[in-house]
């Protein structure tokens, strides 16, 4: 049953209703109202069950050496259509990622989320986070590799291989950048609020991929000198960029789940993100 079956079966039954009414005229004004507004309620469960098996993610299995990874890849894959990789934040894949993903599968991308740390690997708190997050970020060659390894994956799962992009929240930010670094083969990156420092010792090249950066304005990791740094490296690399820093937010303000939630900006990056994408990939 899909909605449209929905609308009908509402239609239909509204008409048994008004039927029963005119030849059963006993039947009381508030019966007839309450067996309409059992009708909708039934639809509207119906209607919210079938949105959810709609729309589902699929566990992948890969690996990296001997190291077993899980992501998860949208049901419209293998339909050849533009590929988004989303990198998770710090703590491994969560649910701004998983809703990410189906937000996108709706607009007709095939999304694939990374497993970064690898099963088993998944930190505990917030510390356990930093400490593994910040291991990646030391050696962005690894980073790099889980990186070009799950864009595998997407490039599998039937996305379009000239049509690819990446974005990443939070430690996942800083692997879009990364990505843009490495050169991978994707048209464009965006950073959501994510870390955007680099070690001084590493050198400036050219970057290919298109860049948006959307940064919390309130982010106190991102200070004048880290942002200063990272717009230097874009322009010596002759890159198309573009930062958009938003007021009044702090380092999570897209995510529902923090405290730090900011809706009205979150909602303006997102239709960001939205823009930018449809124009480097439709």
């Amino acid at each position: 049953m899909n909605n449209a079956d929905v609308k009908f079966f509402i239609s239909q039954a509204n008409y048994s209703v008004s039927q029963l009414y005119l030849v059963h005229q006993p039947f009381s004004n508030d019966i007839i109202y309450n067996m309409k507004s059992l009708i909708i309620l039934t639809a509207a469960v119906l209607c919210t069950s079938i949105s959810g098996m709609a729309q589902t993610l699929k566990k992948v299995s890969y690996v990296d050496g001997s190291q077993k990874l899980s992501g998860l890849v949208t049901k419209n894959a293998g339909k050849k259509l533009p590929g988004v990789l989303i990198l998770p934040a710090w703590k491994g894949i969560d649910k701004e990622a998983e809703d990410a993903a189906l937000a996108l599968e709706k607009q007709g991308y095939i999304c694939f989320i990374a497993d970064i740390y690898g099963e088993g690997n998944t930190p505990a708190d917030n510390a356990a986070a930093a400490k593994l997050s910040g291991s990646y970020k030391k050696d962005y060659k690894a980073y790099q590799k889980r990186i070009e390894l799950a864009l595998g994956e997407l490039k599998k799962a039937g996305a379009n291989e000239q049509k690819l992009a990446v974005i990443g929240y939070c430690f996942g930010g800083a692997g879009a950048l990364e990505t843009a670094r490495a050169n991978f083969p994707v048209q464009g990156v965006v950073s959501i609020h994510g870390s955007l420092a680099k070690d001084a010792d590493r050198p400036n090249g050219p970057l290919r991929p298109k860049i948006l950066v959307e940064n919390p304005a309130d982010d106190q990791s991102v200070t004048p000198e880290v942002m200063s740094n990272l717009v230097k490296e874009m322009n010596e690399g002759n890159a198309d960029w573009q930062v958009i820093t938003y007021a009044h937010s702090k380092h999570t303000f897209t995510d529902p789940a923090s405290a730090d939630y900011n809706e009205i900006m979150a909602k303006r990056a997102w239709s960001h993100t939205l823009l930018f994408l449809k124009e480097i990939l439709q």
